[in-house]
């Protein structure tokens, strides 16, 4: 099923099947299941049923593509788009004419299942972890297996025994290619899980620690606080489903009307009415964000826009606010680790 959407501000969006958000326009940032992300055009999102979506802006028009369990079990390799490894899918449309050639064409089921293995393609030519197909398998395997099973609170060395592989160790393996333990996948699953409990549900904390597997409600709030920095109710709290209020939106709408004119943090501070200290702790707590990031990616993501349409880099550094030409390229590369030139060829050579 292919919808064009425009989504609300702020409003979660929860996915009921193997599903590719586009976002066709718009400007901010998007949050999946907690995580931020700003640097979303060219790319496809690809979520799964359990995940969540919402949209920091109210100027988003998306496209909306669900595909039938039936094709991702037919085609068994394109089921690495969905297992968030990075931490949630997505691939380059940019670097994939294939892709953005059936996406435009998109209407028949066979353009649905060509879309889905040129995606498969393209994130083995992107290939984020530097692995094979074999090792991506055993990776895929393992993850599978992992959220199924988070709540029972295995050990890294029953895992390893039950993906017990002749050519490789499969700790080692993970640990060599994602750049962490099997532990921390297990832990960073039951946080993930336990995060979507206290936000999207009344649950009290002692069921939901009964529920994935903690025998001690104080002891998974302990364990809740050391990984994010706040209780699981104040937690609840700032993640503020129900109400959904405007905060994220007036900070957003802020930074995307003045971000090429002002750099100074007191200047948004004034015009939300709170202390430098306060907006940036309100920021940290609803968005995961610092303050001072969230204005540098503003910054980032409209040169990326305008580098992409071919706008020269001298006028681009103007419009910005910058000096000198040199000072932009300087920041560009220390925040995406590529000059605005690379960037440029980057999207020439594909």
């Amino acid at each position: 099923m292919v919808k064009k959407i425009i989504p609300e501000i702020n409003k979660v969006y929860f996915i009921n099947k193997y599903t590719l958000i586009k976002v066709l326009s718009g400007n901010g940032g998007v949050q999946v299941d907690f995580l931020n992300f700003y640097d979303w055009r060219e790319k496809g999102i690809y979520l799964v049923k359990g995940q969540y979506i919402k949209f920091l802006s109210d100027d988003f028009i998306i496209l909306k593509i669900e595909f039938p369990c039936e094709l991702i079990f037919l085609h068994k390799e394109v089921r690495v788009l969905f297992l968030n490894l990075i931490p949630f899918s997505y691939i380059n449309f940019s670097h994939c004419k294939a892709c953005q050639k059936y996406l435009e064409n998109i209407g028949s089921n066979n353009h649905i299942i060509d879309l889905l293995l040129a995606s498969s393609h393209q994130w083995y030519r992107q290939n984020p972890f530097q692995a094979s197909k074999e090792q991506y398998r055993i990776i895929s395997n393992l993850r599978e297996f992992i959220d199924c099973n988070y709540k029972y609170h295995l050990t890294s060395e029953e895992l390893t025994s039950l993906f017990g592989e002749v050519s490789y160790n499969v700790n080692t393996l993970v640990k060599e290619k994602i750049g962490i333990s099997i532990s921390t996948l297990l832990r960073n699953r039951r946080l993930l899980e336990s995060k979507k409990e206290m936000a999207f549900t009344n649950k009290s904390i002692k069921e939901i620690s009964y529920d994935l597997g903690y025998k001690d409600s104080a002891y998974f709030n302990r364990v809740f606080k050391k990984a994010t920095g706040q209780s699981p109710v104040q937690f609840r709290k700032n993640f503020d489903y129900p109400y959904r209020d405007d905060f994220s939106k007036n900070i957003m709408s802020l930074l995307q009307k003045y971000h090429t004119e002002e750099r100074s943090l007191e200047f948004y501070a004034r015009k939300m009415n709170l202390s430098v200290k306060a907006l940036s702790k309100k920021v940290r707590e609803k968005m995961n964000i610092s303050l001072g990031k969230l204005l540098r990616l503003e910054l980032i993501n409209t040169s990326k826009y305008m580098l992409l349409k071919g706008v020269k880099i001298r006028e681009i550094s103007f419009r910005l606010g910058f000096e000198e030409p040199n000072h932009f390229s300087s920041f560009f590369k220390h925040y995406t680790g590529i000059t605005p030139t690379d960037l440029k060829n980057e999207k020439c050579n594909f």
